[in-house]
């Protein structure tokens, strides 16, 4: 394993297979039955909603006063001035990527925050894109992170502050050429953990309604309405007696419990939902295993490699942990006040409740170097830590030990293990392949993964494949290439009894590559018919569409495209060509000068504005479009055949 895959492993925005059955997710509302026997009214019931933050807050004024200044509390709000910790002056607001020659400057007009892309050469500004931004994301302890939403649908900007080390730079995961500029989706996994739970629009992978502003209460209380409803009926509770069993209390569940509600997103690694789940169902009181399992990959010599957000994940590999099982987060952590507001003292008290008693060892460090660091117990045994997938950080590194390594002991990582499962001990095989894809699919393009996959689907029985598992085999095989193994499992099934989009998407993929045109169709609008707002999808139908020459549906498929989000790059240049069939060349320049405004390097665009510029007697602009396609793209075999025969001209 190279240290760049470790570098990118477990990123933040993620493409995930959600299938939601209703139109609107509207106060997510778990379908589970009361399997576990709870005794806590909310988690389990279905009628229980959630009421919203402002409706907690009407009796719980001092708690939610403390709250909103916690990082949770913070997590995300529109973009202002107030909001935003970072610093804008000239010196610091700009950055370069180098591998894709942007650069970006973040500035604010009036009360609007904007990020300005633009590309020089020589003393010439030859692109220039301004992004009004909308949301500012992270509390701004470690970061902020900058989204913008686009008619309902939400995209991460390409650039995030970075607070310890005051600076701006590319976002995590856009380094090294890998940037999306606009176009990274702010998927649910995403937005369910670094805010309240939206209204999301859920044949969608991107579309919101409305989102909150912030973590709420019910993220670790559970829906509320019971409990609204109890109180307003005068059934009072005292809860120095005992629980009020309305809504989750996480001081009273179980350490395990207790745990599952803090790792549901600080246990931030591989997350495969159960089969009918979603990033909604989870409820405090549950196990996070009846929702989803959460993987993370394991490697010889890596003991100080973490992720930003794996503090559960750290804990459990503590010596704390391991012996006591009664250590949870908030033995340490009261989620109500934050950090940086909490005295020190809180947190080495929570060391000496147990390392303090005359039976317990004591600490075995020279006296002078304890006197050095005030007796901090933290300061030695959870030193900070820097973060492999979020660049510029560090943060406390929650693996407890008596002597963690330094930066100048050795960390090299010498061998792959495989991927564990940090929530569930007992994990079936189907569940193992598809983090093994998931894997791979996200961070790390290594076959020998796939292997794995594949070796843990074998574990099944014939009869269980076949009922159920064709969409691993044909998420394993699209994702090794083989598309003829695809469609053989894509042949067993109907598109219509296929439910999962992706899947439907991946085997009108592995037909259209092979050219079977038809035979892709009725995939791709399978996947439409179950994510109709997932622009991508719309966007390989239309694709497929324009390859049958049925261009009147095509253009339908790409002006619903464009009327969702006008920013949609491949479909305006897709739009721009069809216009261009059809003679209506002013229509036809506008969507093509859109979509080269949004991205001055597309391959289709440029070919498209050559063919237009050509088409209109303006040949030399044609063979700019073509020198610069070549310039970014040198291998474009077209561009080169069309550049060769303008010679001619």
């Amino acid at each position: 394993m190279s240290s760049r895959s470790l570098r990118n492993i477990l990123l933040l925005l993620l493409l995930v297979a959600l299938t939601l059955p209703a139109f609107y997710c509207n106060s997510p509302k778990s379908s589970t039955e009361n399997i576990a026997g709870s005794p806590w009214k909310n988690v389990y019931d279905s009628s229980a909603h959630y009421v919203g933050m402002q409706q907690c807050r009407t009796c719980h004024e001092s708690v939610y006063q403390t709250f909103i200044q916690t990082g949770m509390g913070q997590s995300f709000d529109h973009a202002t001035r107030q909001k935003s910790a970072a610093d804008f002056s000239p010196a610091h607001a700009l950055v370069y990527d180098k591998d894709l020659d942007f650069y970006y400057k973040p500035y604010w007009q009036n009360d609007s925050l904007y990020v300005m892309e633009f590309r020089t050469e020589g003393k010439d500004t030859v692109h220039k894109r301004i992004q009004r931004i909308d949301y500012i994301v992270g509390s701004g302890q470690h970061t902020n992170s900058h989204m913008f939403d686009k008619n309902g649908y939400f995209y991460q900007a390409p650039v995030t502050f970075y607070t310890q080390k005051h600076q701006w730079d590319l976002a995590p995961g856009f380094e090294k050429g890998a940037s999306s500029r606009f176009g990274r989706m702010i998927e649910i996994e995403c937005m369910s953990c670094h805010n309240g739970y939206p209204d999301f629009v859920a044949n969608s992978q991107n579309k919101y309604i409305s989102v909150k502003t912030g973590i709420d209460c019910e993220r670790c209380h559970g829906p509320g309405s019971l409990h609204v409803a109890a109180k307003q009926a005068g059934d009072i509770v005292d809860t120095s007696k005992g629980p009020d069993y309305s809504i989750v209390n996480p001081r009273r569940l179980s350490t395990e419990l207790q745990n599952n509600v803090c790792q549901r997103c600080h246990l931030q690694g591989i997350a495969v939902l159960n089969d009918g789940k979603t990033f909604f169902d989870f409820r405090p009181g549950m196990h996070l295993s009846e929702v989803m399992n959460v993987f993370m990959p394991e490697y010889e010599g890596a003991r100080d490699k973490m992720i930003m957000a794996s503090h559960v994940e750290r804990m459990k590999k503590s010596r704390c942990y391991v012996e006591s099982q009664k250590m949870s987060c908030i033995t340490c952590h009261n989620p109500h006040i934050s950090v940086k507001v909490t005295p020190r003292t809180h947190f080495i008290s929570a060391c000496m409740n147990c390392h303090g008693a005359a039976s317990q060892q004591q600490c075995s460090e020279k006296p002078e170097i304890r006197a050095a660091k005030n007796n901090d117990c933290i300061s030695c045994h959870m030193p900070h830590n820097g973060s492999i997938d979020i660049p510029h950080v560090a943060v406390t590194d929650h693996y407890i030990r008596k002597r963690p390594l330094t930066d100048t002991m050795e960390k090299k990582i010498t061998a792959f293990l495989g991927i564990k499962c940090f929530n569930n001990k007992d994990v079936d095989a189907i569940t193992i392949a598809r983090g093994y894809m998931e894997f791979y699919e996200r961070y790390n393009q290594n076959k020998g993964l796939l292997d794995s996959a594949l070796a843990y689907l074998g574990k099944q029985s014939d009869m269980e494949a076949k009922q159920k598992q064709n969409r691993d085999y044909i998420r394993v095989y699209y994702l090794l290439d083989d598309f003829q193994k695809v469609a053989e499992y894509a042949g067993q099934l109907q598109p219509a009894d296929v439910h999962d989009a992706w899947t439907a998407y991946r085997a009108g993929e592995a037909y259209f590559t092979m050219q079977a045109f038809d035979k892709a169709l009725p995939w791709y609008r399978r996947a439409t018919e179950i994510w109709k707002y997932s622009l991508d999808f719309q966007n390989k139908y239309g694709t497929c569409l324009l390859a049958m020459h049925r261009l009147e549906d095509a253009k339908q498929v790409f002006t619903f495209i464009v009327g969702e989000n006008p920013d949609y790059a491949s479909a305006n240049t897709n739009l721009g060509f069809l216009y261009m069939q059809e003679g209506n060349n002013t229509m036809a320049y506008n969507y093509l000068q859109h979509a080269n405004e949004l991205d001055p390097d597309h391959e289709q665009t440029l070919i498209n504005l050559a063919v237009y510029y050509h088409n209109n007697q303006q040949n030399d602009r044609a063979k700019k479009c073509l020198q610069h396609l070549l310039k970014k793209h040198p291998e474009n075999a077209q561009a080169k055949a069309m550049l060769a025969d303008l010679a001619n001209f």
